[in-house]
C-alpha cells in the first residue's frame, strides 16, 4: 500500500536475532520517501549548500506542477546537484507547504 502522492512502497519484514524471517507484518515504506534538507539557496533560489555541503554542479532544474484542481495541489522546483563530496542529489522546494527536502539521485 502507498499513501497518495507518497510514491511506490514496498513491504518490510522483521527478521529474528537467529536470521529468520519472522515475515511480514503489514509494515511498508516509500521508496526514495523524500527527507527534509537543510538548504542554503541564492537570491534566484537556486541552491548553493546542501545539508552542509557545498554544490558543484547544477546539472538540472525543473518544476512540477499537479492536481492543482484539489486541494492538495503539488507545485515544486527541483534540482540536480552534485555536491562536493561527489554525491548526486535531487532537492526540492515545496512551494505550497514550504520547506526544502532531498531525494537520492540516479
Amino acid at each position: 500500500m502507498s499513501r497518495a502522492g507518497a510514491g511506490p512502497s514496498i513491504p518490510t519484514s522483521r527478521t529474528s536475532p537467529e536470521g529468520g524471517s519472522r515475515g511480514n507484518h503489514g509494515f511498508t515504506r516509500a521508496l526514495n520517501e523524500p527527507r527534509a534538507a537543510l538548504v542554503e539557496a541564492s537570491f534566484d533560489g537556486t541552491p548553493w549548500q546542501v545539508n552542509r555541503q557545498a554544490v558543484t554542479v547544477v546539472r538540472e532544474e525543473w518544476r512540477v506542477v499537479d492536481r492543482w484542481w484539489t486541494e492538495e495541489p503539488v507545485s515544486r522546483r527541483y534540482f540536480d546537484l552534485v555536491l562536493e563530496s561527489g554525491e548526486n542529489v535531487v532537492v526540492f522546494r515545496d512551494e505550497e507547504r514550504g520547506g526544502w527536502f532531498s531525494q537520492r539521485g540516479a
